[in-house]
């Protein structure tokens, strides 16, 4: 590898992995030389998606991949529960690892993951998106500057809208695939309550249900096959798209979780799955002031309380602006945490994205599962199992 040229590859080739175009196209000094999925199909769609001009190795084997002299950084893009397995074997062929969120779908595979990056010295980067997004940065940028003062209490609250169509259709309804939607859909929120609050969780109490989804239909029912798709209110009409109210689904779509962060923070966290619009709200409220979003707006507002200073004076808008051209909060997030991966490779940057925090996600959302499906006990989060591995 030289300074100027990362030689990837990717393994899983399925519908996320389209940010992979977005991601040569914002940073040249990364060539895609190689792709693994275990389906051809996928492997064609994303060579004819990524359309460059020199062809790229593909295997059915990610095992081949990792045995290439030529890939330096691996992108794992594949289902949550084979994260932990492919990124240590990934680092230990010497391979710097980009991963997506979760890291892991259990707290025992991300520290795996963790020590492999220690023993082989190889950068491992979580794709925790939303800490590249403007609105996020701009909250954290608000907390720091004080102006709201010490934080006390959070509340977040998460509308999915497409939840059948994301996690019900396929492998995600299925608890041993990614342990809770606190875990999978969460770990992103969770994350950004430990980031701009600067405190992880330690422990939790959990309460929800499967209120909507899963039900009576045949586990092989696939909504092409269903004589009701034209008046199924959650029919996904693509290939393989499995009925979202058969039998064996076993994850909640509807949870809240109380969350004791350090410092005696207490933070609220709601998901639901089946509401009607698609909405991120986050509220901070501190010893000097209120810090709210809108990702719909585009707003973030900040509200003050008297604290003998000049900021009382004043309650202030944000409006956000796009990273690049045209572009979405999310699409300008996966272009900047790739170009923070090759600036954490190349330059030694210490990258945004940190996996101590990707841990800490997930080892709140295991813990909120837990309480969840114990009738709501209160759960010790796992702490880290050096503390010298704390940020």
């Amino acid at each position: 590898m030289n300074s100027y040229l990362v030689r990837l590859g990717v393994i899983g080739t399925g519908r996320r992995a389209a940010m992979v175009k977005s991601w040569l196209q914002a940073d040249k000094r990364a060539r895609l030389v190689a792709a693994a999925d275990p389906n051809p199909a996928n492997l064609k769609r994303f060579r004819d998606l990524i359309g460059q001009e020199v062809p790229i190795a593909e295997s059915t084997d990610w095992h081949e991949l990792l045995e290439r002299d030529d890939v330096d950084a691996v992108a794992i893009i594949t289902p949550d529960f084979t994260h932990d397995e492919i990124a240590v074997a990934a680092l230990q062929a010497g391979k710097a690892v980009y991963c997506e969120k979760p890291m892991a779908i259990t707290v025992e595979g991300c520290d795996r993951m963790l020590e492999a990056a220690q023993e082989t010295g190889k950068l491992l980067f979580i794709g925790h998106n939303m800490r590249y997004m403007p609105i996020f940065q701009t909250m954290k940028e608000i907390v720091e500057s004080g102006v709201i003062g010490e934080i006390k209490a959070v509340w977040v609250r998460h509308f999915v809208s497409w939840g059948g169509y994301y996690y019900y259709h396929d492998w995600h309804g299925l608890r041993r695939n990614i342990t809770s939607l606190l875990l999978q859909k969460g770990s992103h929120d969770i994350d950004m309550i430990h980031w701009i609050t600067g405190r992880y969780g330690e422990k939790v109490a959990a309460f929800g249900n499967l209120s909507y989804f899963g039900g009576d239909r045949d586990n092989q029912l696939q909504c092409l096959d269903c004589p009701e798709q034209r008046s199924c209110r959650e029919a996904k009409l693509e290939p393989g798209a499995l009925c979202a109210f058969r039998q064996e689904i076993d994850v909640e779509d509807n949870m809240s979780m109380l969350i004791q962060l350090e410092g005696g923070i207490i933070a609220n966290y709601s998901e639901c799955h089946f509401a009607p619009d698609y909405h991120r709200n986050y509220t901070f409220i501190g010893t000097e002031g209120r810090l709210e979003n809108s990702e719909l707006e585009g707003k973030v507002w900040v509200w003050t309380r008297r604290s003998g200073t000049y900021r009382e004076l004043t309650d202030r808008t944000y409006t956000l602006k796009s990273s690049f051209p045209g572009g979405t909060s999310h699409q300008d997030a996966d272009r900047l945490i790739f170009i923070d991966f090759l600036d954490a490779l190349l330059e030694g940057k210490k990258p945004v994205a940190d996996p101590v925090d990707a841990r800490m996600a997930v080892a709140v959302g295991c813990a909120g599962a837990e309480s969840m499906r114990s009738g709501g006990k209160v759960v010790n989060v796992q702490p880290l199992p050096l503390p010298s591995m704390r940020r």
